[in-house]
């Protein structure tokens, strides 16, 4: 076998398109993009568009909600991890707070949850724990109270990340004095 005799596998190489080459070469003239007009052109994108007539995504209402600048994003740990932590001696039973939780390095606090602790019932607690959070489910509450523990329930903090972007930012009138409609005598 020679270099000259060496071929691609059947079918592994598909030939290129000429297009452009006048009317007999059956791809001449429009070069198989139809007639003239906008879909002829490049960079054409009329997904959605419908003729003319109200399209579909307009003809319907918009749905939904999503209320941000209030929305309430906790650190949440479950009542196994805390359980869990006390046994490994990180936490005391008393006084657990979510700024003792991050020192004891239990819990990473990241800026998108910056509302408070939140207490999920996954898990068993055998510890009567006393314990300061912002929210709390309602099975989790009553499994502390049930293993003998307390629970405070303080206010949330205010989502301060989410709230500031959409404060109102002053801004300097600059340039010119207005010129007034009256004409001075």
């Amino acid at each position: 076998m020679q270099l000259n005799q060496l071929a691609g596998k059947k079918g592994s190489a598909v030939k290129f398109k000429r297009i452009g080459r006048g009317i007999g070469s059956d791809k001449g003239k429009t070069c198989g993009r139809g007639t003239k007009g906008q879909k002829a052109r490049t960079g054409v994108a009329l997904n959605g568009f419908a003729g003319g007539q109200m399209p579909i995504y307009r003809r319907h209402g918009k749905i939904g909600f999503n209320n941000k600048i209030f929305k309430k994003f906790f650190s949440v740990i479950n009542l196994g991890c805390l359980q869990q932590a006390i046994d490994e001696k990180k936490i005391s039973e008393k006084g657990i707070t979510l700024e003792k939780l991050v020192e004891a390095n239990v819990l990473k606090i990241t800026p998108q949850h910056n509302s408070g602790l939140k207490v999920l019932a996954s898990g068993e607690i055998k510890s009567a724990i006393d314990i300061t959070v912002e929210a709390i489910s309602e099975t989790a509450k009553s499994m502390i109270e049930k293993a003998g523990g307390k629970v405070s329930i303080k206010e949330c903090k205010k989502n301060t990340d989410e709230a500031g972007r959409f404060a109102k930012k002053e801004t300097k009138s600059a340039g010119r004095p207005k010129k007034s409609s009256k004409k001075e005598d």
